[in-house]
């Protein structure tokens, strides 16, 4: 097999350790691409909420849940995704991370009748004058991430889910949205940050 997009030599000691090497190659060989189908359009841009693994500049890692409503993230072009940053605590840990370490991995996932998950690896930028801020209610910044793999996993691990209702704080055009409770309380109300302009439809 060519040279892996996929594994490094840490998958590749596992990989012959538990003789699953074979099989890796093959779902990389078979599974793994670097532009989106027309599934993974649909699948992404339906989805309310992922989640995103940025690492800092010594590589410490970390993860964060990102939701909004469905079509959140946007399939911009044929390797490359967009998404929002909305009003949070201003701790940019996430978007911090891009800033000095552009390698992400998105994760998304379906928990209804038919659990489905596809992983997306990437670069990742972020922006204060992307074109999709204009059109983007309640956008403080855009992350646009290009794509270096794309992979399906297995999703037989799944909990079968039920949406109950949408997040109070998803903005919507015309709608002020509430602040949180805890930017209220008295160790955090005296330092709370403004919001920042943004996008209002």
């Amino acid at each position: 097999m060519a040279e892996s997009v996929m594994y490094h030599e840490g998958n590749r000691q596992l990989q012959d350790r538990f003789d699953s090497r074979r099989i890796s190659d093959r779902l990389e060989e078979k599974l793994m691409r670097r532009e989106f189908t027309a599934d993974d359009k649909q699948f992404i841009e339906s989805l309310p909420y992922f989640f995103l693994a940025t690492a800092d500049a010594e590589g410490r890692p970390d993860c964060s849940f990102k939701g909004g409503a469905p079509g959140l993230v946007r399939i911009t072009g044929p390797s490359e995704l967009a998404f929002p940053d909305y009003d949070g605590n201003g701790m940019f840990k996430s978007l911090g991370n891009i800033v000095v370490n552009a390698d992400v991995g998105l994760l998304f996932i379906a928990m209804h009748e038919k659990p489905k998950r596809l992983r997306v690896n990437g670069s990742a930028s972020v922006s204060d004058n992307d074109p999709l801020l204009a059109e983007t209610v309640g956008a403080q910044l855009i992350v646009r991430v290009t794509a270096r793999a794309i992979f399906p996993n297995c999703p037989r691990y799944i909990p079968t889910m039920s949406s109950i209702e949408p997040s109070i704080y998803v903005p919507i055009a015309g709608q002020e949205a509430p602040e949180p409770a805890w930017k209220g309380f008295a160790d955090f109300k005296d330092c709370i940050h403004p919001r920042q302009p943004t996008f209002k439809g």
